[in-house]
C-alpha cells in the first residue's frame, strides 16, 4: 500500500501524474490519497499534521509525503523507516515530529536519479518511483539509497500551539496533542476561550468548544457552526492552553 500526503490540491494534474508514475513501477499497488490539501508551501506545519494522520497507516505501508517548496534545491530526498512504516519525501523537516517521537527509525538519502528529472516535480519523477519500489519489497540500498543522518530541526516544538488546518466543516485543527490534558483545560484562540467537550452533542448549538479529534489533536469547533468564520481564526493563529 502507498498512502499519499501532499499539498497538491484535489484538482489539477499533479495527483494523477504522481499516481501514474507509481503504477508504471508497480501497477498492482493500492494507492490511497490520505491528504491532498496539506498546508501549502509549509513543511513545518504539515509535519505535525502528517504525524497525527499516519497513526492508522498499517505497518509495512509506504507514505509518500510531498510538501516541498524547496524542490530542485539543496534539500536532500529521503527515505525513512519509522516504527515499521516507510516514508518517502523531501528532507525539509516534514518527518521531524515523526522522527522525534519514534521508538525506532532509520534514514537514507536517495542518490538514484531517473533519466528524466523535472526540476520542479520530484513528487512524480523521483519520490513516486522510489515509493513504488519500496512497496514492492525492495530494500533501500537496492534502489539507489544510502544510509544517511538527515538534517534535524531541534528548534521546532514537540507540539505546535497553532491552528494547522481548517477542515471542510470549518473546524480548527491544532498541532497540540490532546492526550493527557485535564478535563478542565481551556483553549484560547483569537481572544476567545473554549472549554473542553467530548463531542458536539455535549454543548448547546452555536457554542464553541474544543475536543480531542479522531486524530488525537486539540480541535476547536462550534456546534452547528464554523469556527473558521470567527475573526482571527486562520492557519498559524496561536492557541494557548490553560
Amino acid at each position: 500500500m502507498i498512502v499519499t500526503f501532499t499539498d497538491f490540491g484535489a484538482v489539477g494534474p499533479y495527483l494523477g501524474q504522481m499516481e501514474m508514475a507509481i503504477r508504471r513501477s508497480f501497477p498492482a499497488v493500492p494507492v490511497i490519497t490520505l491528504m491532498a490539501d496539506a498546508p501549502a508551501f509549509d513543511p513545518r506545519t504539515s509535519a505535525y499534521l502528517l504525524a497525527a494522520l499516519v497513526a492508522d497507516v498499517p505497518a509495512g505501508a509506504v507514505v509518500l509525503a510531498v510538501v516541498d517548496p524547496g524542490v530542485g534545491g539543496e534539500r536532500p530526498p529521503l527515505v525513512a523507516r519509522i516504527d515499521g512504516r516507510w516514508f518517502v519525501g523531501p528532507g525539509n523537516g516534514l518527518f521531524e515530529p515523526l522522527l522525534r517521537r519514534a521508538d525506532s527509525a532509520e534514514t537514507w538519502e536517495i542518490v538514484w536519479r531517473p533519466d528524466t528529472l523535472s526540476a520542479s516535480f520530484h513528487g512524480r519523477d523521483l519520490f513516486a518511483p522510489v515509493a513504488a519500489r519500496l512497496a514492492a519489497g525492495n530494500a533501500p540500498e537496492a534502489i539507489g539509497c544510502r544510509s544517511a543522518i538527515p538534517r534535524r530541526f531541534p528548534d521546532w516544538p514537540d507540539d505546535l500551539a497553532e491552528v494547522i488546518y481548517l477542515d471542510h466543516y470549518g473546524n480548527a485543527w491544532t498541532g497540540l496533542r490532546a492526550a493527557g490534558l485535564a478535563a478542565d483545560t481551556t483553549a484560547e484562540l483569537a481572544g476567545r476561550r473554549f472549554r473542553r467537550g467530548r463531542t458536539f452533542g455535549d454543548v448547546p448549538k452555536g457554542t464553541g468548544f474544543w475536543y480531542e479529534n479522531s486524530s488525537g489533536l486539540v480541535e476547536i469547533a462550534i456546534n452547528g457552526g464554523r469556527a473558521a468564520e470567527m475573526d482571527g481564526v486562520a492557519p498559524g493563529a496561536v492557541v494557548t492552553l490553560r
